[in-house]
């Protein structure tokens, strides 16, 4: 393992310092961000932070085609969809309504709502559904936040869909830390259903993956 310079500063400190150096966010981001945290669910809010690393990717990688498994209140999916050009779109899938009505506003005062493609169904289903529609290699990022028992046949399904070069990035890689504890016997089905996605994210050939330590961990994986 790498040997690091000894930290000056507390973990804490660190993000309090980040967190005043990061550009704002869009006016109908921060909007959104707002309402979410009040929310009795707020805490399923994608981090800001995590937000625009993965936002600044898209751009960097030139995508054109995003799709967000995991809508919520739709905050991510807007992000997404102000990151890619005019002609780019975003298929955002949720299995409900319920949430996602909160965000599409949002999307339509940002200028964006064209971009997205809302479709309410089980992740895997939109994914098989785009593959059976011919559009496997086409892709260029992929972010999953949800449907955490299906995870792996997501990042399988997300292979296909991809293009070569492009980028799958899954959230809570850390499980609120539960992943960097020992296996317990009694552990959550989806902590352990992430925890054997992790080690074999880190195995597969198919992909060049880095961890982040950006809110509760994002797996970024480009395929190769």
């Amino acid at each position: 393992m790498m040997t690091r310079p000894r930290d000056q500063v507390s973990a804490k400190e660190r993000m309090v310092y980040i967190e005043e150096h990061i550009s704002e966010p869009h006016p109908s981001m921060r909007k959104l961000q707002e309402l979410t945290k009040a929310h009795e669910s707020g805490d399923m809010l994608s981090f800001y932070d995590g937000t625009v690393l993965l936002s600044n990717m898209i751009k960097f990688a030139g995508a054109k085609k995003c799709i967000d498994v995991g809508v919520f209140t739709g905050y991510s999916s807007l992000a997404w969809a102000l990151s890619v050009p005019e002609d780019g779109k975003v298929v955002a899938c949720d299995t409900s309504t319920e949430f996602t009505d909160i965000g599409k506003p949002f999307w339509k005062e940002a200028g964006v709502d064209h971009k997205i493609d809302l479709r309410i169904a089980p992740a895997v289903d939109t994914l098989q559904s785009l593959i059976d529609a011919g559009e496997s290699g086409t892709f260029d990022f992929i972010y999953v936040d949800g449907d955490k028992l299906n995870a792996d046949v997501i990042y399988e399904l997300s292979l296909k869909l991809l293009r070569t070069n492009g980028i799958i990035a899954f959230d809570n890689s850390f499980m609120h830390g539960h992943l960097l504890k020992p296996e317990d016997e009694d552990e959550r089905q989806d902590v352990s259903v992430i925890r054997k996605l992790n080690v074999k994210i880190q195995q597969d050939s198919r992909v060049t993956a880095v961890m982040l330590d950006v809110a509760d961990g994002v797996y970024v994986c480009g395929k190769n």
